[in-house]
């Protein structure tokens, strides 16, 4: 990940951010209201590991999808059935708790013309994975970011996630899982090509 942020433009808007000292003592606030000592021996170099961390984990906002899914190849003998990558495993954090989401995502599109390199598609749901999100969000973004920039004849998106802020606090039930789709041109319209999708997902399961 930090390989390819290196090869995009910072966002619009970037140096409104606070500064790595002003982030480090937001973290010592917080550690300080939460009932610690910040100047701890085990807590001294905590501020300056989760500004780095965060940095990582938001590394989204400093990404373009539409950067990544710029190259596309059309040199594909006439092939013009489902290309499905599925199971690409995504971590992301709520923004109601930002407490972090765990989950695999299911990508598919219908080419017309031109495909993807499928790396691809991974680095477009760590790209919103990395940011504050809803899983309703996310699943929209990945879709409407292919569709837009492949013009495919259509995408399905399905995210599988469970969300830490159910199992760690508020109602805790562990183990639940929340399932979001989102259909774009033909497999919205073609209930034939959304069956044909839920059946490759659920091949050699």
């Amino acid at each position: 990940m930090d390989a390819i942020i290196k090869n995009f433009p910072a966002p619009e808007g970037v140096d409104d951010r606070p500064s790595q000292k002003e982030a480090e003592d937001a973290v010592r606030v917080l550690l300080r209201w939460a009932g610690e000592d910040p100047e701890r021996e085990g807590l001294r170099d905590t501020p300056a590991r989760v500004a780095k961390s965060y940095r990582e984990l938001f590394a989204g906002y400093d990404l373009a999808a539409e950067d990544v899914l710029g190259r596309t190849f059309e040199e594909v003998a006439g092939y013009d059935e489902m290309v499905l990558v599925k199971d690409i495993p995504f971590f992301s954090h709520c923004e109601h708790h930002m407490v972090p989401i765990i989950g695999r995502a299911h990508v598919a599109y219908l080419p017309q013309g031109r495909v993807l390199g499928l790396s691809k598609i991974a680095r477009v749901v760590d790209i919103y994975g990395r940011r504050l999100q809803t899983q309703e969000s996310m699943t929209a973004q990945i879709a409407t970011a292919i569709d837009e920039t492949l013009r495919p004849r259509g995408v399905a998106v399905m995210i599988e996630a469970e969300h830490l802020c159910m199992a760690m606090r508020g109602v805790q039930k562990q183990g639940s899982t929340t399932l979001t789709t989102t259909f774009t041109g033909a497999f919205k319209t073609d209930a034939a090509e959304q069956a044909r999708f839920m059946t490759f997902l659920r091949a050699q399961r």
